[in-house]
């Protein structure tokens, strides 16, 4: 198998890092690089990415997420939503950035945000790191926002935890590709298939409680898990008149 492919199929989320361990600049310099390297859309790069190394405020931001393993990592990258640099360029030629109240600003960044992060992930596994993302940042999205000093017209979106690992976790068996990959049209009949990857999973899935996919999807949306969110971007500068 092409050994790219290969790296990616091998990925697995690492929890436990060993303690004190750094990375070196030139090895966080290519797994940053490799982030930049990824597609835009209109190459605006609509994201900015902030390393976290220092213990202290890695342990602050581990509380924010309640997520400990935030605390151990060697580096902790935030990937911010930024549309501060379209404000910037707008006022440099004096445009008047009528999209800001747009909802597509929202998805976005949120897609470039994720090209980027699997990249430096990706780039941070093939050079022998474990990682772990951690959509938990949005979890106290205010306080986070504050704590890293983040201008209007930004947010996070995800973290990205980076360090030497402590435990060998198993790769999780992913959906059945005919439940996610279909020709031509959507294919809607998939429950058989989601019910299959119940009894898939729950050996994998003693963190959630052990129960199936089905179970824990409706049991994570059944009522809200992070608040706050429309609030704070409407005061970022986000979605302007809407309701």
């Amino acid at each position: 198998m092409n050994p790219v492919i290969l790296q990616m199929m091998k990925h697995r989320s690492i929890r436990s890092y060993k303690a004190d361990e750094t990375i070196p600049d030139e090895k966080l310099d290519q797994i940053i690089r490799a982030a930049q390297s990824a597609p835009s859309w209109i190459n605006g790069q609509h994201y900015s990415i902030i390393g976290v190394k220092d213990k202290s405020r890695k342990q602050k931001l581990a509380e924010y997420t309640k997520n400990p393993y935030v605390a151990d990592c060697s580096v902790f990258l935030v990937f911010v939503g930024d549309f501060y640099r379209v404000e910037l360029a707008s006022e440099k030629h004096q445009k008047h950035f009528t999209t800001r109240s747009e909802e597509d600003l929202l998805l976005i960044a949120s897609v470039d945000v994720g090209l980027a992060c699997q990249n430096a992930l990706t780039a941070a596994e093939s050079l022998g790191y474990g990682t772990v993302c951690i959509g938990g940042i949005r979890r106290n999205i205010s306080d986070v926002a504050d704590f890293l000093g983040l201008p209007e017209m930004t947010f996070p979106i995800v973290g990205l935890c980076i360090g030497v690992p402590d435990q060998d976790s198993p790769v999780k068996p992913r959906l059945p590709k005919e439940a996610v990959y279909f020709e031509e049209v959507y294919q809607p009949d998939t429950l058989p298939l989601l019910e299959a990857y119940d009894k898939t999973i729950i050996p994998f899935s003693k963190r959630e409680g052990s129960i199936g996919f089905t179970e824990r999807m409706a049991n994570f949306y059944d009522k809200p898990y992070y608040s706050g969110i429309t609030e704070f971007l409407k005061k970022q500068g986000f979605l302007k008149g809407s309701k």
